[in-house]
């Protein structure tokens, strides 16, 4: 859940707002656009509904509009059987800004790369992730295979922790920023423990993937995304990637989209892929992206920096504990899109959250707090 970490011009984790700033990083940074759909799809409104006046946290009660409130809440969007039961924007206008991903990105990739792997540019995921990255062959990526990485377990070494300037994440972020090349990086990095044994989240192996989705296919993720998704969903409005100096995607984490056109990616995995009577990303593939098929995988054994986070992970997915399906594209400073197939009830919270990252504690990141909270939320429109 994670993006780059110093990027000087946006002063990341130091406690400053950010509401001003994350709806403006396409002219900050180069980007790759995408056009709104020429066929646009609009959710339907359904029976409006307030927040539930409150909700549970760690046996204590909290006010869901205290919670809206200080985690710097700019969008909130639910969806109920695919019609809009809440709205809400604050802080930065209304359902036409633009807001940066951070790692709500990942998701999106990992729907690519199922794309991908359905019309054959792909053979299949047991393959080394090299064999269509030739900037990666002589890295430790030469020899793991893409569904390893796709469930961040490749075994590089890694510490994606926000609150270090020294972390691994943070030399990311300043390589991107001093105008380096994402490949280089990543083509330098260093084992640490035997692929598919641990699931260390890692900004870098997201990165890989998007270099092997472009040799794989032979385009853009920016074009192939354009094709794929952007104009089957109907999305409504310009999008952008962010990119490095080389014109090279930020596939970690450097999305940028509206409330409604990210709510799309949801509705289309809670949908098992179907969108418009089509299947735009392949069942088999949206069920095996949101479950843990290992151990290592499970809730309560994911690493995150030095710390362990109570979710399991998937394909770029991450697993909240329970029994009802939920899954969640989850990034920095609260950004959610959470699905709870059970209800057929789609959430997207995008956030400033001033606190996220100034340490690693969950009383200022608030991530398990936010899930609480949607979940709330789901829980309320039965």
């Amino acid at each position: 859940m994670n993006p780059s970490a110093d990027l000087p011009a946006l002063n990341l984790f130091s406690g400053q707002p950010q509401h001003e700033t994350f709806p403006r990083v396409a002219e900050l940074f180069p980007t790759a656009d995408l056009a709104p759909s020429t066929k646009p799809r609009a959710f339907p409104s359904g029976e409006q509904v307030d927040l539930p006046r409150s909700y549970e946290f760690e046996g204590e009660e909290k006010l869901s509009e205290r919670f809206f409130s200080q985690t710097d809440t700019v969008a909130l969007l639910v969806l109920k059987e695919g019609s809009i039961r809440l709205e809400r924007y604050a802080l930065t206008g209304g359902p036409e800004v633009q807001w940066i991903s951070w790692s709500v990105a990942k998701s999106f990739v990992s729907a690519l790369i199922g794309i991908a792997l359905e019309e054959g540019h792909i053979e299949s995921i047991e393959q080394p992730l090299a064999t269509y990255a030739p900037g990666l062959r002589d890295s430790l990526y030469a020899d793991v295979s893409i569904k390893n990485v796709l469930q961040m377990s490749s075994g590089a070494r890694w510490n994606e922790d926000y609150t270090d300037p020294d972390s691994d994440i943070s030399r990311f972020a300043a390589a991107i920023t001093a105008g380096g090349s994402l490949e280089t990086f990543i083509a330098g990095m260093q084992r640490d423990t035997r692929p598919g044994t641990v699931c260390q989240y890692n900004s870098a192996d997201t990165q890989a993937l998007g270099l092997m989705l472009v040799g794989a296919t032979g385009r853009s993720i920016t074009s192939y995304m354009q094709e794929k998704l952007y104009e089957p969903l109907g999305m409504e409005c310009k999008g952008y990637w962010l990119t490095d100096s080389q014109g090279i995607e930020m596939a970690f984490g450097g999305l940028n989209l509206t409330a409604r056109d990210f709510a799309k990616l949801g509705e289309l995995y809670r949908l098992k892929g179907v969108w418009g009577g089509r299947q735009l990303v392949p069942k088999t593939w949206v069920e095996a992206s949101v479950r843990s098929d290992a151990p290592h995988l499970s809730v309560g054994r994911v690493l995150v920096g030095s710390h362990v986070l109570p979710l399991g992970y998937g394909y770029q997915w991450w697993i909240p504990d329970g029994d009802c399906g939920e899954f969640s594209a989850i990034g920095v400073y609260n950004q959610f899109v959470y699905v709870d197939p059970s209800r057929a009830t789609t959430i997207i919270k995008l956030s400033a959250n001033q606190a996220y990252g100034t340490t690693q504690e969950e009383s200022e990141n608030r991530e398990m707090e936010t899930l609480e909270f949607l979940r709330a939320i789901a829980v309320s429109l039965d």
